[in-house]
């Protein structure tokens, strides 16, 4: 017979992105970005404008705007990683990559921002084929709290998904019987 620690174990084990109530680990509270500079609000308005623009597929228009959002208030990590993502959907990666590592240093190491920048860019490593950095910067965005980084990090470790496959397996047979 099972208890109930038992078979959160075994979730945990065979369903590792599915929250916990018990894991040890509390909950990850990102900051907001903290820029203090006289543009900020205007940039912010124009980053909204430009994701708007985005929205719409209207994308060459969104990343004029994302720029103007930056010239006003280069301090903005938001604007830089909102025009990462414009770039990527214009399949340019590597000016995604550029505003994405700027948007990390100028983004606190606890902010929503930091944590969309690294998935952003771990998506981009793994779409060039690079899982060493992919591997890293999901890390870092699962350890903000990403869940898809989360999923990353396993669909990355093939020994994990097989370990999970046959333990999956064994229990299915230990349930049915069949041996």
């Amino acid at each position: 017979m099972t208890t109930s620690h038992d078979r959160a174990v075994l979730n945990q084990i065979l369903n590792p992105l599915m929250p916990t109530s018990d894991s040890g680990m509390g909950e990850v509270h990102l900051e907001s970005d903290k820029v203090d500079h006289p543009g900020y609000t205007l940039s912010s308005q124009l980053e909204r404008e430009a994701v708007r623009l985005a929205e719409s597929m209207n994308v060459t228009d969104a990343i004029e705007k994302f720029t103007e959002a930056i010239q006003v208030c280069p301090l903005n990590p938001s604007a830089y990683n909102n025009r990462a993502q414009a770039y990527r959907l214009q399949n340019s990666p590597e000016k995604a990559l550029e505003d994405l590592n700027e948007s990390l240093r100028l983004a606190g190491p606890k902010t929503k921002t930091a944590c969309q920048a690294y998935v952003q860019r771990a998506s981009i490593y793994r779409l060039q084929g690079d899982d060493e950095k992919a591997r890293a910067d999901f890390a870092a965005a699962a350890e903000l709290g990403s869940s898809f980084a989360k999923m990353q990090m396993v669909a990355l470790n093939p020994y994990a998904a097989m370990c999970n496959k046959m333990l999956a397996e064994v229990f299915e047979k230990a349930k049915t019987g069949d041996n």
